[in-house]
């Protein structure tokens, strides 16, 4: 226990905020088990993945679906205009920890916005029915983290400040996963909408390299944090991404049968 409390803010005197924090790692992490059971989120590669599972087309035709680029704008942006409105806030900017947690959310999310309307290149649609669940758990999330910060101000500092180390992960994971992002983009051509298996940078040990370096920006906003909801939402994402690198990782290799068998999913030279 020692460990934890050198480590982390004494949870929040907040009944609501500790059982959302419990509810929301519970929630996403068994997104990740269910991903790895074969069960998708609709979007990205898998937005058609109920159909072609099927072999029916009559449900693409009435469930409700938007654009590749509409549905993954419509994940982030409620996020980035909750860590935006959080600077107009002045209790949870009171301390400089709470500038960087809201600073840090709100360049991860800018972030992904920029990149989807400047960068991606998009191939099909994203079932509604995704979108909403997906974008709602970021906007949740990133609210409470900055609801934990706010309460946490006045608190006893946890014995080891991680801060800097929380910046510099941050960096080198926001960083790392446009760099991916950014080679996941020059895959394709002017209007090709074919998969390809992705090449260059940690691509060549890993399907989801973007991934892990999200895992990393994640961790970096927990150690700036140090609040009990940031590290759940970390490992949260975590495990979500683990199980969603390992459905990636089976989908390509059953598309491709030159699939290299050395590439694993998320960490190089293990998993």
């Amino acid at each position: 226990m020692n460990i934890f409390q050198s480590i982390i803010y004494p949870p929040p005197p907040s009944l609501f905020l500790n059982v959302m924090t419990a509810v929301c790692f519970i929630a996403i992490a068994n997104l990740g088990i269910s991903e790895v059971r074969g069960t998708h989120l609709a979007y990205s590669k898998f937005w058609n993945w109920k159909e072609a599972a099927s072999g029916k087309k009559s449900s693409a035709g009435t469930a409700a679906k938007v654009s590749g680029r509409t549905g993954m704008l419509m994940l982030y942006t409620p996020a980035l205009v909750a860590a935006v409105v959080s600077f107009s806030l002045p209790g949870v900017l009171a301390a400089p920890r709470g500038v960087l947690v809201c600073a840090a959310l709100g360049l991860h999310f800018l972030k992904r916005d920029l990149e989807i309307l400047l960068i991606h290149k998009f191939s099909g649609n994203m079932m509604v029915d995704s979108a909403i669940p997906i974008s709602f758990s970021y906007f949740t999330n990133t609210v409470l983290i900055i609801v934990s910060q706010y309460l946490s101000t006045g608190m006893p500092e946890p014995d080891v400040n991680l801060t800097y180390a929380g910046i510099v992960l941050f960096l080198v994971g926001i960083t790392g996963n446009f760099y991916h992002h950014y080679l996941l983009s020059k895959l394709r051509e002017k209007g090709d909408k074919t998969y390809k298996i992705p090449t260059g940078g940690l691509f060549n040990l890993v399907i989801c390299p973007h991934y892990l370096f999200e895992i990393i920006d994640l961790f970096g906003i927990a150690l700036i944090s140090q609040t009990l909801h940031s590290y759940c939402f970390a490992f949260g994402s975590m495990f979500y991404l683990m199980g969603r690198s390992v459905a990636t990782r089976n989908w390509y290799k059953s598309k491709f049968e030159n699939f290299p068998t050395g590439v694993k999913a998320l960490i190089p030279y293990i998993f």
